[in-house]
């Protein structure tokens, strides 16, 4: 008999695999922070990584056509990331269970608020910036399984258009979640407990990708992805408010002054961007010309 976990697990899954098969990303950024309120990274991140090898498999032949364009880019990330995902994979099998939903939490707020914001900042040295960004990227994968800000806000500053930003987005990803995989299993973080979760996320891969390939046609898809955006926002607000009272940092209610922030954040942003939507709706008599980015997992 399938508990309020599992359940729980099935919903999320089956709605971030929903965004991803309608953005091409967005898995693991919507699916963790919520399924962290359930399990340890310990238990969620071996089945994820499993799951995501083959997600970023079939997204990168999907999008295969634009490998040749994109793959030189992405070298020097994915030399990088080999001693971050080592150097991750350690920190995860070692430091404690409410440590590192905290640090995850941390890492993804200001990335998903970034990302809202719409910032670009084209960097010029991207060769020399790649490695030193890989190993960040890495330690942040494999202790959280997630990677996408990051990514999308780099990749989106370089001005990639959407074919080559998902297929960019593949490479780094397949090579991510293969090492973490490789990594999990020589640590020994592979459990019982994780693989009782597959059941539970395969399905739900299997049925939300195509049923998000299907609705984007009849939703507006910067609408789509900036209220995705924005759920994750509150989500992970909430989760780092959770965590902080767990660990007795912060007691009830000032723990969830961080979920406040982060909606009082957020809230600015969608107004910013609902407003100049309207106005540019105006101006041209049809939708924003103005490039939102992209939501990465």
């Amino acid at each position: 008999m399938p508990d309020s976990h599992s359940l729980g697990l099935l919903a999320i899954t089956l709605f971030a695999a929903t965004v991803n098969g309608a953005l091409g990303y967005g898995f693991s950024s919507l699916t963790v922070p919520i399924a962290l309120l359930m399990y340890a990274n310990r238990v969620l991140n071996p089945a994820l990584v499993l799951v995501e090898v083959a997600v970023n498999t079939w997204v990168l032949i999907i999008n295969r056509r634009s490998v040749p364009i994109v793959w030189r880019r992405v070298v020097p990330i994915v030399v990088g990331l080999f001693p971050g995902v080592v150097v991750g994979s350690f920190i995860l099998s070692s430091v404690s269970p409410g440590l590192v939903k905290v640090v995850t939490y941390v890492a993804l707020l200001p990335l998903i608020l970034l990302q809202a914001s719409g910032l670009r900042r084209p960097i010029r040295a991207e060769k020399a910036i790649g490695a030193p960004f890989g190993v960040g990227l890495g330690v942040l994968y494999s202790v959280t399984t997630i990677s996408g800000p990051p990514l999308a806000l780099l990749f989106n500053n370089q001005g990639l258009a959407r074919q080559d930003f998902r297929a960019a987005l593949s490479l780094v990803r397949i090579a991510e979640s293969s090492a973490t995989a490789v990594a999990y299993y020589f640590l020994g973080l592979y459990s019982l407990s994780s693989a009782e979760l597959l059941p539970w996320i395969a399905p739900s891969v299997l049925i939300g990708i195509p049923l998000g390939a299907f609705l984007i046609r009849q939703i507006e898809a910067d609408v789509f992805r900036r209220v995705c955006m924005s759920f994750d926002a509150w989500i992970v607000g909430f989760g780092l408010s959770r965590a902080l009272e767990d660990l007795n940092w912060v007691h009830s209610p000032y723990s969830y002054g961080a979920l406040v922030v982060a909606a009082g954040i957020d809230a600015i942003l969608l107004y910013v961007f609902f407003t100049r939507r309207a106005r540019d709706k105006l101006r041209t008599g049809g939708p924003s010309r103005i490039p939102e980015p992209q939501f990465g997992h």
